[in-house]
């Protein structure tokens, strides 16, 4: 069996691969990344695309077709990844994750690819009153990248489909220690601020929800969806991905740091404007369709293991929100330095 995913070497990518290739020893595993963040390496002690058979590097708006021949399964990774990059590249969030994305699914279709996942987001469902979401509630994408995510799903849903089995994964907010670590990330965020300050800030009053889930789980919530069957959920599934234990109010995830890390102090900003995008979800449908791929991982074992994986760094920047740690930084330092243009295109 052969795979591609693109964006492995973003923060999700090394875990997805180590998965794969310590349970699926003889799949071949090729990975396409325009390595915007290929450097941004923490603690690790090889490179983890050593696992892999093939790297290609490239814009995934030029990705040659000749590249998915003989490709059995696509896991579709590849994006600008949060809401303060779409925010500031709006057009290139839409040429990126959903005009070019699309083009790699019409792609995968027309040669006979068997499995597409797409990586989706819980935060389609945006500002979300009245209970956990359900998938087949109303969609309030609030930025870029959420309608983006949405635009993807539905021309997804649109298709043609012919043998290819389609998995819009919608992940709760991703959290947990990486090979290429984010700390745009709340959870990720507070266990930085737990370490290096010893105080945690939150910036609104709170109170709005996130669901969360650890990177190791989403890896292996991408292993069920690349290998299900037709009859587990249809051709086309749209599912929301995580687990109904890990719904959390913002300020119960800084005190659940400030628990695990001794003598972190947390102070809320009670007086700040409600943030808009708060929703709880319900994972009753993934509970159902992937009952041996359910979330293992804990809140306290990621923060611990965030905890360790930053100790193992000497990480003490407590000015980390300015540092490469950031994905909007490191794309500035690129275009700053001569490196990326306005579109986000490598400068020859």
């Amino acid at each position: 069996m052969k795979i591609l995913i693109t964006g492995n070497m973003g923060y999700i990518g090394p875990v997805v691969i180590e998965y794969l290739r310590e349970n699926y020893p003889d799949i071949q595993i090729i990975g396409y990344d325009t390595g915007f963040f290929a450097h941004c390496l923490t603690h690790a002690s090889r490179l983890p695309e050593v696992g892999i058979s093939q790297q290609y590097f490239g814009d995934l708006r030029d990705f040659p077709p000749e590249l998915m021949e003989g490709i059995d399964g696509v896991v579709h990774l590849a994006a600008i990844s949060n809401d303060p990059m779409g925010n500031q590249f709006e057009a290139v969030t839409e040429d990126i994750n959903f005009k070019a994305s699309i083009r790699i699914a019409e792609l995968a279709q027309a040669r006979s690819v068997k499995s597409f996942v797409f990586a989706s987001s819980c935060s389609i469902y945006g500002s979300a009153q009245g209970g956990p979401r359900k998938e087949a509630d109303a969609l309030n994408p609030l930025t870029a990248y959420a309608h983006s995510k949405v635009a993807m799903e539905e021309s997804l849903a649109s298709m043609s489909q012919g043998d290819m089995n389609i998995t819009c994964l919608r992940f709760a907010t991703a959290c947990g220690m990486s090979k290429r670590l984010r700390l745009d990330l709340v959870l990720n965020d507070f266990v930085a601020c737990g370490l290096t300050s010893g105080a945690i800030t939150v910036l609104s009053d709170g109170t709005p929800w996130r669901p969360l889930i650890d990177v190791k789980d989403m890896a292996r919530a991408i292993s069920w969806a690349l290998f299900r069957n037709e009859n587990n959920g249809g051709k086309v599934l749209r599912v929301n991905t995580g687990s109904d234990q890990w719904n959390y109010q913002v300020k119960e995830l800084a005190f659940a740091v400030s628990e695990n890390i001794p003598l972190v102090t947390v102070s809320i900003n009670n007086n700040a404007p409600p943030d808009q995008r708060s929703y709880s979800v319900d994972f009753s449908l993934f509970r159902q369709l992937a009952p041996q791929y359910q979330p293992q991982v804990t809140l306290q074992q990621s923060i611990s293991e965030l905890k360790r994986g930053l100790e193992a760094m000497d990480f003490t920047d407590e000015n980390f929100r300015q540092s490469d740690f950031m994905r909007l930084n490191m794309l500035k330092c690129h275009m700053n330095e001569g490196r990326l243009n306005a579109n986000l295109r490598w400068i020859e």
